[in-house]
């Protein structure tokens, strides 16, 4: 698949403002500073059509990136960031809980980990929230460019014994600098897409 066209077309702090067109959606979500803006901008060959942010925690809204006409990347806030207060987390997790609970278009999560740490409490509790809503989930393990290829094997090990992935969710290394997973996850949006008409 070819990416031609992307704009980023809603802010959406609640479901009266999601895009109303019925085309499949991707959710990204992620800790902050995992590389979310970095995903979006290599997906879609844009060098910064998505901003990273100096200050982890800036993004607090549902963005989405209407990609192609055919489909919608949903950048959803970074969690388990210290500065953000209790009252905003609960807000964003009430964003997020409202958008899961009847997105019939949502073909997928991508779930954003940092190849470079065992993920963390938080990134356990999102993935079961995923599951409870029972949303197919792809792990996207980002930075790996950051670890030698002969220690790869034992990150990956930890990753997968810490976050007990369920039958048909799956994980792919990716690093924005070497485009390594790009196609893999492009071919799985395209997949997912073509299903859907």
């Amino acid at each position: 698949m070819r990416i031609n066209e992307v704009d980023m077309t809603i802010s959406a702090v609640r479901r009266s403002q999601y895009p109303t067109d019925d085309k499949p959606e991707f959710l990204l979500v992620g800790r902050s500073n995992v590389g979310k803006s970095s995903f979006i901008n290599t997906i879609v060959n844009r060098k910064s059509i998505a901003r990273t942010s100096s200050r982890p925690g800036k993004t607090q809204t549902l963005n989405f990136y209407f990609v192609n006409k055919d489909f919608y990347l949903v950048d959803a806030p970074g969690y388990g960031y210290a500065s953000v207060n209790k009252e905003q987390q609960k807000k964003f997790g009430l964003m997020i809980e409202e958008y899961l609970e009847k997105r019939e278009v949502l073909k997928r999560v991508f779930m954003l980990i940092d190849f470079r740490h065992k993920p963390s409490e938080d990134d356990v509790l999102m993935y079961n929230f995923l599951k409870y809503y029972n949303v197919p989930v792809t792990l996207v393990a980002t930075k790996v460019d950051k670890i030698s290829k002969n220690k790869q094997e034992k990150y990956l090990k930890i990753i997968l014994a810490t976050i007990d992935l369920v039958m048909g969710d799956d994980l792919v290394l990716f690093s924005s600098v070497t485009k390594l997973g790009k196609n893999l996850i492009i071919n799985k949006i395209e997949d997912l897409t073509i299903e859907t008409f």
